[in-house]
């Protein structure tokens, strides 16, 4: 029985709705309704989190996602985190988190991970680890690579964080999955996977009408967004 992560949904859902913020999802059909399934998701915000995980809901899945050890040592967040079956990662040991995962992803559940494992200060998709492939091969599931943009404009690394800041548009991208085996070139496979999250987060970085969220980055990518950026 899930005590833990329906509350938290709903306080997520109700401050969307204080803050105004403009939620546009595409691609959720891609989240099966049942099994296992890899989540791949950009990395620009703190809050990625939450708004990836919001893709899962319309099949009605709850993302357990991979999060470094030290958020469920938090004496605030450690026991949401653990109340939401979510997965410590021990980056000096992580082989423990890694089969966790699988173990997951062979019980049925949707897992979801930050494959670029920092958030990328250039917004731009960093080199990306294996793990998310590997993990969905061994365990026989589709990868399904996602973006999140425009969360950076609440909270990100380097930055002041803004959590009121209303009216925010949230553009959130699931892509068509595919389904690594072991078989497969897992080198090959996890580049594969970088190009289809870059090309979700290209897409919606440069969407018209956005220049407000477009002027975040303008700095460090001026050729990224045309001679307006």
């Amino acid at each position: 029985m899930e005590l833990v992560y329906p509350p938290v949904i709903l306080a997520a859902k109700t401050m969307f709705r204080v803050l105004d913020l403009r939620l546009d999802m595409q691609g959720s059909e891609h989240i099966p309704a049942r099994g296992g399934a890899v989540l791949a998701c950009t990395h620009v915000s703190y809050l990625d989190f939450i708004f990836c995980g919001l893709a899962g809901l319309p099949a009605k899945r709850k993302t357990r996602f991979m999060a470094k050890h030290e958020i469920f040592a938090n004496r605030i967040a450690g026991p949401l985190m653990r109340g939401m079956h979510h997965i410590a990662v021990d980056r000096d040991a992580g082989q423990a988190s890694y089969q966790q995962a699988v173990a997951a992803l062979r019980a049925g559940e949707v897992v979801g991970v930050f494959p670029e494992a920092t958030i990328s200060q250039s917004f731009t998709v960093k080199g990306i680890k294996s793990g998310a492939v590997r993990m969905a091969a061994e365990a026989g599931v589709p990868v399904i690579p996602m973006t999140v943009w425009g969360s950076q404009r609440l909270w990100t690394k380097g930055r002041p964080k803004n959590l009121t800041q209303r009216h925010v548009p949230i553009l959130i991208r699931a892509g068509d999955p595919f389904y690594p085996t072991l078989d497969d070139d897992q080198d090959v496979l996890t580049q594969d996977l970088r190009a289809r999250m870059s090309a979700l987060l290209d897409q919606v970085q440069r969407l018209p009408g956005d220049t407000a969220v477009r002027s975040v980055v303008a700095p460090r990518t001026p050729r990224r967004y045309g001679a307006d950026a």
